[in-house]
């Protein structure tokens, strides 16, 4: 593949809102070149930010110069973790086809954003499983993205790519950083005036012990996962019921006020009487509610004593969108 012509200064960036991902496209920007960044989201890592995609893209041009957008990638997502290619991690994460996946679809998206190449923020030998030297070589093959994937950070130690070789990237502008240290990149972050950045705790939560467990059991037992399972998933009390009903009860006030911005089509959202002191609750799954009662009766006992009675009352409707 080579550079096209007509489009020589334009590149899409792999952004996943780090450090390396904001300093991988200001080293870019910094050679005259555009980037235009694109951010994909699943119910996994990102996906809270499509409820304020403007406002989220406003806030990266304001404090890191970066234009950007968010791409949801859910379902695409969710077919690939059923059987990764390239197998999971140490939990449920498969980080490798993660990454092939994301750098297939930035491939997909280069002539729409009129670019002739892309980079990401990765550094060789930064993550054990996906950042080696012969897995970030695998991605390139995988993705269809050979010669033409840039990797700003550590380039020095990988070898030239389309754009440095044609000229459109001075290859002596990218840098050689690997390892796991984070020195190299906050040191450049100072020196580009970065003082605010996000920290490189939390991303992906399949990477969770107890989150991922929960995910795999439920792909195990369920054919078909969607979105809107993910989530539910990922906050709550957890039940599976006797009918074969699943139950997710809210622990605070904040989740009680999630769940009911989850319900889907054939859920039973249920509901402590008011300036009752409990949890409200989604029952999925559960046919013609034949776990309703179980489900009440799992309310009052995580319910608080009320004043002149024992047990809440729980009110309960079915939600048809």
């Amino acid at each position: 593949m080579t550079i096209n012509p007509a489009q020589p200064g334009t590149a899409v960036a792999l952004f996943s809102g780090g450090l390396d991902s904001i300093l991988a496209c200001r080293l870019v920007m910094a050679q005259g070149i555009t980037v235009k960044a694109v951010r994909f989201v699943t119910p996994f890592f990102g996906y809270e930010l499509l409820a304020r995609e403007e406002d989220y893209r406003r806030e990266v041009a304001a404090q890191f110069g970066i234009d950007v957008q968010l791409r949801d990638l859910s379902e695409k997502y969710l077919a690939m973790l059923r059987n990764p290619a390239h197998g999971y991690g140490k939990n449920f994460n498969p980080c490798v086809d993660c990454k092939i996946l994301i750098a297939s679809e930035t491939r997909l998206m280069m002539e729409e954003l009129g670019a002739s190449f892309m980079i990401s923020g990765e550094v060789l030998g930064q993550r054990p499983m996906s950042q080696r030297r012969d897995t970030l070589r695998i991605i390139e093959k995988a993705s269809g993205c050979e010669g033409i994937l840039l990797r700003p950070l550590c380039a020095l130690n990988l070898p030239e790519t389309i754009p440095e070789k044609e000229g459109t990237v001075d290859r002596g502008r990218l840098l050689a950083f690997r390892g796991r240290t984070r020195q190299p990149q906050i040191a450049l972050a100072a020196s580009m005036q970065i003082d605010d950045f996000p920290s490189p705790a939390g991303g992906c939560m399949l990477t969770d012990p107890n989150r991922a467990g929960r995910v795999r059991k439920f792909y195990e037992e369920n054919e078909t996962v969607a979105p809107a399972d993910i989530l539910l998933l990922t906050i709550g009390r957890q039940f599976h019921l006797p009918a074969g009903g699943w139950l997710v009860l809210g622990r605070n006030e904040g989740e009680n006020a999630l769940l009911a911005g989850l319900l889907q089509p054939g859920d039973i959202f249920l509901w402590c009487e008011e300036s009752w002191p409990g949890p409200s609750a989604v029952l999925r799954r559960s046919a013609a509610g034949r776990d309703l009662e179980a489900a009440v009766e799992l309310i009052k006992g995580y319910s608080k004593k009320g004043e002149g009675r024992e047990r809440a009352v729980v009110l309960w409707q079915l939600y048809d969108g």
